[in-house]
């Protein structure tokens, strides 16, 4: 919770102690108290916003402050004596106030307005967003046959230290989750409190000098997804000298919204197999375009930013789900991508049959852990025979590392959205737990691309796991 709605609950616990302990309902403290309480909700949603899970909570405090002031009155008419039945009523009153300002506080908790972990490297985070136009390829299926294809394209880079410029949010809109909501048969407003979140990045800031050049990496979501659902991995990414550039893929993300207000909402059918996975190859060329627009970048950038430096002798890609089959897409179409990250997808069927050449590593989870999320048989046999097809078939290096106990979720930001212990109750993510998961991760991610990128030591990789949750299968020519 933000620390106004943390007063906001103190002032309603204070307001109801007022009206439950007897000897306090004659004093001016119930009185002033609700003053306070009244003043805290009113400060807080001005300040810091109104999320859903703080409406009870409000109200709570707002009929808590109505009773006070009932029972006072009722108390100061001295030619009434407390009743039997007016003790009773007190009682019930008192008890049910008791269990709905329980439901109105545990709500903003369980369901908090989350911190992302602060990334371990030495650099500090600058971001930029851009919208770029291909004009050389048609906008998508759900656009109209005359638009081009547009894209939203978040950067983040190495920064100077810059303490006073405002912290990026973790979202434009509330609305982005509304296609994740759907999914888990949810409100679509679930997750609309995810707009009240910032990121370790700061807006705009001063790229950091030293080294002058970072390598490049692109990042590609998950069906229905959005360019931020691995911040935790990107931040980690950048913090160790990475510039990232994250794609909002029209139509295959959750929402993307251009600079003008329009909207490009989900369509189900941009991961439709009747397309016969002509699409990925599409969304492949969207990090190919992207690649093309980061080097224009390097040369002239518009914000007078990142001009000079991007090391586009060196650059990688990664993605999550559908990402990993567009990162897949992406390097058989381009060989100037010189590292693949795949994480948790199975292998589209032209992957599969043409290979890939670039040094790749797959990021995953054993059949155990598969079944124990309820994953089909079919779904298993696929990833896991389509990965291991392309990794047996590499010419050069190549990593599959399994992560027990990782549910596919564990894979993005989901795990800091919710309140961890609940979700992993409800069978969301995975028993491995979200900090383990996400430790796991961006180390095997940070040690892949610096071995292959910064051409530093692969002892990491080639050694022993150091977790006991992990397993790793290398390949090497």
């Amino acid at each position: 919770m933000r620390p106004l709605e943390w007063l906001v609950l103190i002032g309603n616990l204070l307001l109801f102690l007022g009206l439950a302990v007897p000897s306090t309902r004659t004093t001016p403290w119930p009185t002033r108290v609700a003053v306070l309480a009244v003043s805290l909700i009113v400060l807080q949603v001005l300040s810091e916003g109104l999320r859903w899970q703080m409406i009870p909570l409000c109200l709570t405090g707002g009929v808590l402050v109505l009773l006070s002031l009932l029972l006072r009155q009722k108390l100061s008419d001295v030619a009434v004596q407390p009743s039997q039945l007016w003790r009773f009523t007190s009682v019930a009153a008192i008890s049910t106030g008791a269990c709905a300002l329980a439901f109105a506080s545990a709500l903003p908790i369980l369901l908090p307005v989350p911190r992302l972990p602060r990334p371990s490297g030495p650099y500090e985070i600058g971001t930029l967003t851009y919208h770029w136009i291909d004009n050389e390829r048609a906008g998508a299926f759900s656009a109209p046959s005359s638009d081009r294809r547009e894209l939203m394209v978040q950067l983040w880079y190495p920064a100077a230290p810059s303490p006073n410029l405002r912290r990026a949010p973790y979202v434009v809109s509330g609305r982005t989750f509304a296609p994740l909501a759907r999914l888990l048969h949810l409100p679509k407003f679930f997750f609309s409190h995810l707009q009240y979140a910032s990121t370790n990045a700061s807006l705009a800031a001063p790229v950091a000098e030293d080294p002058r050049q970072y390598p490049v990496l692109i990042f590609s979501h998950g069906r229905g997804g959005f360019r931020q659902h691995s911040t935790f991995q990107v931040e980690e990414l950048v913090s160790h000298g990475y510039v990232v550039a994250a794609i909002d893929h029209p139509y295959a993300g959750s929402e993307v919204i251009f600079p003008d207000g329009r909207r490009a909402m989900y369509d189900a059918r941009m991961t439709d197999r009747n397309f016969k996975e002509g699409i990925f190859t599409y969304l492949g060329q969207d990090a190919v375009f992207v690649l093309n627009q980061l080097e224009g970048l390097n040369k002239a950038d518009p914000n007078h930013l990142l001009t000079g430096h991007l090391d586009m002798e060196h650059v990688g890609i990664f993605g999550l789900s559908l990402g990993g089959i567009v990162a897949s897409e992406a390097c058989l179409l381009d060989q100037r991508f010189r590292a693949c990250l795949i994480m948790d997808v199975y292998m589209p069927r032209e992957v599969v049959k043409a290979g890939l050449r670039q040094p790749t590593m797959w990021i995953s989870r054993d059949t155990e852990t598969q079944h124990q999320e309820r994953w089909s048989t079919a779904d298993i046999d696929e990833l896991q025979t389509t990965m291991r097809s392309v990794f047996e078939r590499l010419p050069g290096d190549g990593y599959i590392v399994l992560i027990a106990g990782a549910f596919h979720i564990n894979f993005s930001d989901f795990p800091l959205i919710a309140y961890a212990p609940l979700a992993r109750r409800l069978g969301v993510i995975g028993p491995v737990g979200s900090q383990k998961a996400h430790k796991i991760i961006n180390a095997y991610s940070l040690a892949f691309f610096d071995t292959y990128l910064k051409n530093k030591s692969a002892g990491f990789l080639k050694g022993p796991p150091v977790y006991p949750e992990v397993s790793v299968e290398t390949k090497q020519p």
